[in-house]
């Protein structure tokens, strides 16, 4: 509703009361994009909020607590939760939260995270949407999520590829649950028929509800598919709520890598998401050096999570430097 249609409302007997609430109801829905004209140009859109995180996920061979200091001594002021940890040595990896964890040890891991002095933004859900207890444990992740302060669970699909109509079916039936408990679920690309944006994002327009939504990881879009992702994510881009940041090479080597150490542009690979006006997480998944290996000691992790940090803060800086630039074209062959 806008100014003249709400004075039109009380004119016609509304009260102001009710105009205000008409006014509020519209307010929280989305708004389309309003046309320059006659009445003055568009609104300027506003600038994404992006939350640089590190997964605890490079940390997995060593204790949950000690990738929390080790974050958080690296700079960042955000963490994703990862898997599993080996909590001493010689013991097997365990889990950060097991499927079927209480809310109340949900929440005493959002506990540990904030004493560290970081803010948890995303965590893995380690289930495929189209598995037979797919359904079930997401729930119990959406749960769990909620307790722990944490705002989005990540899934994704099985590298040989996805039940299209299963995956739309169980995700109109988790986005009201989501939502009722305040969490994004929230997909991203992992080979197959979802190895893309483009075609995550074709399944949640589909499903249609705010709390399903894509994350975009352009690393495995290079990896599994060797699909360009600059282009891809332009497709998808008003889907993407985070990103999974990971980098990726072809030469010297196919492997994966830590942003800034691959061919991705990461300039590109924002630009399509700087003025979305939302808060919007990127959880650093890979951090590690091309052709060297992951280091031995929990310190060499550090600072190549420090030196991932500082390359994402410099992308940043420079697009919202010059956020008015034209739109990124596409690279040259």
């Amino acid at each position: 509703m806008d100014r003249r249609e709400f004075l039109s409302a009380v004119a016609a007997g509304g009260t102001v009361a009710a105009g205000a609430a008409a006014i509020s109801h519209s307010m929280a829905q989305p708004q389309p994009a309003v046309p320059a004209g006659p009445a003055g140009p568009a609104p300027a859109a506003r600038p994404t909020r992006f939350q640089i995180a590190c997964m605890t996920l490079p940390y997995s061979a060593h204790p949950f607590a000690r990738a929390l200091t080790g974050i958080r001594a690296a700079g960042y002021r955000y963490v994703a939760l990862g898997t599993t940890h080996v909590e001493r040595a010689g013991a097997m990896a365990t889990p950060i939260l097991a499927a079927d964890a209480t809310a109340e040890q949900a929440r005493e891991v959002g506990r540990r995270c904030r004493d560290a002095g970081l803010e948890p933004v995303m965590m893995f859900s380690m289930i495929y949407p189209e598995h037979e207890n797919g359904l079930r444990v997401l729930r119990q992740r959406i749960v769990q999520a909620q307790a722990a302060g944490i705002g989005q669970v990540l899934t994704f699909g099985h590298t040989r590829g996805g039940n299209r109509r299963l995956w739309i079916e169980r995700f109109r039936e988790l986005g009201p649950f989501a939502a009722d408990h305040g969490v994004l679920l929230v997909v991203k690309q992992h080979g197959g028929e979802t190895g893309t944006g483009r075609a995550c994002a074709e399944i949640t327009r589909e499903v249609n509800h705010p709390n399903i939504k894509v994350n975009y990881d352009a690393g495995n879009v290079m990896d599994y598919l060797n699909v360009d992702p600059i282009p891809d994510i332009r497709a998808c881009a008003d889907e993407v709520r985070s990103f999974c940041i990971k980098d990726h090479r072809n030469f010297p080597r196919d492997e994966d890598c830590g942003p800034g150490f691959g061919e991705i542009d990461h300039y590109r690979l924002l630009m399509p998401v700087l003025n979305t006006g939302l808060t919007m997480p990127l959880c650093c998944e890979n951090i590690f050096a091309p052709l060297l290996g992951r280091p031995a000691n929990a310190e060499g992790i550090d600072t190549l999570a420090r030196r991932a940090r500082e390359f994402l803060e410099t992308v940043i800086a420079g697009l919202e430097r010059h956020r008015d630039m034209p739109p990124a074209t596409p690279p040259r062959p």
